[in-house]
């Protein structure tokens, strides 16, 4: 069984993984480490350190993919939502391929997300446009046409009334830190999707990030014309996509 190890780097948790390249799915537990306050890059680069040390894989030749909430070009981080801003116009790929002793490929979180579920998730085989979104500390974005990632979408910047972006707006953190109750949240969030909809006309939606894991709670809430559907790995689609990258 072909294998490859994912990291996935959030605003608050840095989740890592072996995964299963043939089936695309983890072939261990994931384990969790949380984001180091501030979140610089020195920080950043332990805590991956503790989480490879901790699956066993610190000294492997496996291939190892990572995701990272951030344009990503080139291997270099162009923006810096909810991390330090020493990641703005950052060399990241060499940072961690130095720091880590080891070849990496290193990409944005939401379109590693958005690699898995195109391979082996709820986009799989589907024709034509799909929109991927995760939700979490803010929201990511990645565009998907017959299978083929467009890379680095940010519509979680988009300005949004009186809101600088819209995540700060309808992100799963935003629920949280105003205590809003899933349908309460669930009148932002269709807001937000209401427009990339007009903006974009998808074939599908895909929502990702942890809070997917109750999308029963609230996707049935939004009125949209276009199919919206929770991701299948959940909030390890940023793990698999990234270790699926690393392994092509």
């Amino acid at each position: 069984m072909a294998k490859a190890i994912g990291v996935d780097i959030g605003g608050t948790g840095i989740k890592a993984g072996l995964v299963d390249l043939e089936h695309g799915i983890m072939a261990s537990d994931r384990v969790r480490v949380p984001t180091p306050k501030g979140a610089s890059p020195q920080d950043v680069l332990e805590a991956v350190q503790t989480v490879l040390k901790t699956l066993d894989v610190k000294d492997s030749t496996l291939p190892l993919g990572v995701a990272f909430p951030a344009i990503v070009k080139r291997g270099k981080t162009l923006s810096a939502a909810n991390v330090s801003k020493e990641w703005v116009d950052f060399d990241a790929e060499r940072f961690f391929r130095d720091g880590l002793g080891r070849n990496i490929v290193f990409v944005n979180d939401a379109d590693a997300a958005g690699v898995a579920e195109a391979r082996h998730g709820a986009a799989r085989d589907v024709r034509g446009f799909t929109l991927l979104t995760t939700l979490g500390t803010g929201i990511g974005s990645a565009f998907l046409y017959d299978g083929v990632l467009l890379p680095n979408t940010e519509l979680g910047h988009l300005n949004f009334g009186e809101y600088e972006s819209v995540e700060t707006y309808a992100a799963t953190s935003a629920r949280e830190r105003e205590g809003l109750s899933w349908a309460e949240w669930a009148e932002r969030l269709q807001k937000f999707y209401s427009h990339i909809e007009f903006l974009f006309s998808p074939d599908l939606f895909v929502v990702g990030g942890g809070v997917s894991k109750n999308a029963g709670d609230f996707l049935p809430l939004l009125d949209l014309k276009t199919p919206i559907v929770p991701a299948i790995h959940r909030n390890n689609s940023g793990i698999i996509g990234a270790a699926s990258l690393a392994g092509d």
